[in-house]
Parts: C-alpha cells; sequence; structure tokens
C-alpha cells in the first residue's frame, strides 16, 4: 500500500485508517518524516522528479496506491501556475508511469470537483490548480485507455474535519478565530459547495481502492447537498454559541467559483455507499476537536 501526500489533511486521516486495519503502509513526503509505527515507513521522495519515482516504486512494488499529493491553492495568480504544473501534473504523470510499469492493481487518483463536466469551445478551468488537476484526470483517463492502467479518479469536494492542515480553510479558519474571540474576515458568503465529512472520504477511497470492475471511472465524491458559506458559518457560531460577528464581505469573492452538487450515483450503485455524517454532527465533532486543541495548548 502505498499513500503520496500522506502528511496532508486527507492523506493523514486515509493512513491512520488503513493502520486501523493492519494494512502495511508505505506513504511517500518530500520532507523528512519518522515512523512511529511498525506498520508505516515514510519515504522521502520528490515525485516532480521521474527517477526517484520509479526508484520508489522499485523499492515499495506497491498492489495498491492511493494519490493524495497535491499542491492545493485556489489564487488564480500567475505565480501559482508553474507550481501546480509540477507539482499536481508532472508528478501525476510520473506518478502513472511508474505504476503502470510496476504492474499495480489499483492506483486511486485524486481529483477535483472543479474540473469542468459540461465541455465545449468556451469551457476553461477556473484555477491554475484545477487545469492541473484536470489535465491529471485526462492524463488518468489515457492511461487506462491506451496501457490498461487500473486507476479509478474520484472527485473529491469540499472536505472538512479535525486537525485539518491548511488552517486558512473555511472551517478551521471560523473555528480558530471564534475560539480566540476574533472576528473571522470572510468573503460575501453567498458562494455554495458541497461538504463533506473526511471520515466519509476516507471510506469512500478505500472502497475505490478495492471494488472490481470500476477501472477507468471519474465519479464523485461528496453529499449531494449544497450549502452557502454563509451557511456554515452560521452553523459553526450557533453550535459554538459565541457572540462574536463574523464579518462578511470584508475580503473579496474569488472569480469564478464553482457550484456544482456531488453526483452520487456511482456512489450507491458502484461502490454501495453513502456519506453517513450528517453537517451539523460534522461540525460538532469538528469544533471539538478544536476546542480540545485549545485546551490542551493552555495546560
Amino acid at each position: 500500500m502505498l499513500v503520496t501526500g500522506g502528511s496532508g489533511f486527507i492523506g493523514a486521516h486515509l493512513c491512520n485508517r488503513l493502520l486501523t486495519c493492519h494494512a502495511r503502509v508505505h506513504v511517500v513526503s518530500r520532507e523528512r518524516h519518522r515512523s512511529h509505527s511498525e506498520h508505516l515507513r515514510w519515504w522521502q521522495a520528490d515525485l516532480r522528479d521521474i527517477s526517484i519515482t520509479r526508484q520508489v516504486f522499485d523499492a515499495v512494488k506497491p498492489q495498491i496506491v492511493f494519490h493524495l499529493a497535491s499542491y492545493v491553492v485556489g489564487a488564480r495568480e500567475l505565480e501559482v501556475v508553474l507550481p501546480t504544473f509540477y507539482d499536481n501534473l508532472a508528478s501525476t504523470v510520473h506518478l502513472l508511469t511508474a505504476a503502470t510499469t510496476a504492474g499495480c492493481r489499483r492506483i486511486v487518483l485524486a481529483s477535483s470537483s472543479e474540473e469542468p463536466q459540461n465541455l465545449n469551445d468556451t469551457t476553461f478551468a477556473c484555477s491554475p490548480y484545477v487545469a492541473a488537476k484536470w489535465a491529471s484526470s485526462i492524463y488518468g483517463r489515457m492511461f487506462y485507455q491506451l496501457f490498461q492502467t487500473p486507476v479509478v479518479m474520484p472527485r473529491i469536494f469540499m472536505t472538512y474535519g479535525p486537525n485539518q492542515k491548511d488552517l486558512q480553510k473555511l472551517v478551521p479558519f471560523v473555528v480558530r478565530h471564534l475560539l480566540r474571540g476574533e472576528s473571522p474576515r470572510l468573503s460575501s458568503g453567498r458562494r455554495r459547495a458541497d461538504w463533506i465529512y473526511i471520515d466519509d472520504v476516507v471510506e469512500g477511497l478505500l472502497r475505490a481502492a478495492v471494488i472490481p470492475g470500476i477501472e477507468g471511472c471519474v465519479f464523485d465524491l461528496g453529499s449531494g447537498s449544497l450549502v452557502s458559506v454563509r451557511g456554515i458559518v452560521d452553523q459553526i457560531v450557533e453550535i459554538m454559541g459565541t457572540s462574536v460577528e463574523p464579518a462578511f464581505g470584508a475580503l473579496p469573492d474569488r472569480p469564478f467559483e464553482q457550484e456544482r452538487p456531488a453526483d452520487t450515483t456511482f456512489l450507491s450503485n458502484k461502490l454501495g455507499y453513502q456519506p453517513k455524517m450528517s453537517l451539523k454532527h460534522g461540525l460538532e465533532t469538528t469544533i471539538g476537536w478544536y476546542r480540545q486543541q485549545l485546551s490542551s495548548a493552555m495546560d
């Protein structure tokens, strides 16, 4: 079992779940990590280098690969074009090449929920990140068709939960500010998104790794419902019982934001699964985790 991006938010939760199943897990990171379990081994490697990528696959010989490593940034600036190209697209092509040569049984390639669905002459990716992820999915389908690479591509929607690494993401950003009694500065809050709890994402990834007959498929991994940013923040404020008022409109809205609920038909029909965690319970669990972290830091 090989996991890239194992130090990230989704990757860390996935690795913990795999370890509870007594799986032997190999994790790739560009940074050095120490293993705290005999069933987990870290590999310091840069997937932007094809020779290093091949060395990892030759050494590990994984049957199942979860490719979650990614430079996650929603900015629309020129300076993120090259980082997203090398970190997200070039590294994915290198991994697909090495996995095909190694004869892996299944590659789960994390895709973006913002990849365009309805294609015509005016269709474009809404950010450099989405462009790289969209191109990665196209390469994944090509590898499946030309080389029979057993890749599946879940489009992961807006994931939240405890221990989210990027503290600028909406839920940890708002919760941490409110815990400190500070007003979080936000955009208008009008944008709607499909929010899915981390445990439901992990379950979907695990099923995608083992269920037969889905090779070459791209599918949505989300809840199937849209909730606005303001709706999420209002629920957080209510759960926390705070009098602090978030500063909506303090920041500009990002251009070309996408709004689309996940189509959960594939999850039901092919993976035999539907996300279980309600938004309210998921937010309560997440807020409780951050409260505990703050309390531990103050002790």
